[in-house]
């Protein structure tokens, strides 16, 4: 197997698994320690996984985002019941902006019955789900496309979400800690930002293993939000902040 095709291979089983060692990944793929070393520096440095002691994962940290393909299958019903609940905000006649999260994606499955609307969104997921749907003018924003976070990000993006507006934002962060959001990428901060700047109602969504830990960069205020959708009871600690600065909070429990 050459090492693009093995590298392939790696990342399909940590996809499976979130994580593996390296011993492991030896002998799966019949190569020494060394060579499975090189391999993960190499995923590493292109920002697909992250080195651990002993391994790798894809598994999100403070400073890493996990793959679209792995946050997909992560929380999945959870996230389903998150979207479903956001849902009721949307009216007809509305203009939307979905960002890239892997939640906000299951916004898709609800919005026929609230048609027409206006649906702008640099999520490729919902850009797939929603294009030719009548009764959906589909405003898809073009950039650079991002394997890892399945969207399209860039100065494309920007400056096309600059020019927008819309009645309401669906948004996620990785990250909710001490009254604020937070996400790993910078990158990808950016193009929420301007989703948040360009909705009249911003509509935060996050399963509730976001709360409670820190991330890399700032996005924005919980302030900034005129509701939350989580998918369980959060403790007192991560539903003060939410009330003091006078943010809706939805707990859609199972």
């Amino acid at each position: 197997m050459k090492a693009d095709q093995r590298r392939v291979a790696i990342m399909a089983l940590l996809m499976e698994k979130g994580a593996a060692s390296v011993e492991e990944l030896s002998g799966r793929f019949g190569v020494s320690k060394m060579t499975v070393h090189r391999d993960l520096d190499e995923l590493e440095a292109a920002g697909e996984l992250r080195k651990v002691r002993g391994g790798a994962s894809v598994q999100s940290s403070t400073m890493f985002q996990a793959d679209f393909r792995y946050r997909q299958k992560m929380a999945a019903a959870e996230k389903a019941r998150i979207a479903a609940d956001a849902a009721r905000m949307i009216e007809p006649g509305m203009t939307l902006m979905i960002d890239d999260s892997s939640t906000a994606a299951n916004l898709t499955a609800h919005l026929a019955e609230r048609l027409p609307l206006t649906v702008i969104s640099n999520n490729l997921s919902v850009i797939s789900e929603l294009a030719g749907v009548n009764g959906i003018e589909l405003l898809a924003l073009g950039g650079q496309y991002s394997r890892k976070f399945n969207g399209f990000f860039g100065l494309l993006t920007e400056d096309a979400l600059r020019g927008l507006r819309a009645d309401i934002g669906f948004i996620s962060a990785s990250a909710i800690y001490e009254g604020a959001a937070f996400h790993q990428d910078p990158e990808v901060v950016q193009t929420k930002r301007l989703v948040v700047a360009g909705a009249e109602r911003r509509v935060l969504l996050a399963d509730h293993t976001k709360f409670g830990r820190p991330g890399l960069h700032f996005l924005t205020g919980l302030e900034t939000f005129s509701a939350v959708f989580t998918g369980a009871e959060l403790a007192e600690d991560q539903r003060r902040p939410l009330l003091e600065k006078g943010v809706t909070l939805h707990c859609v429990a199972a």
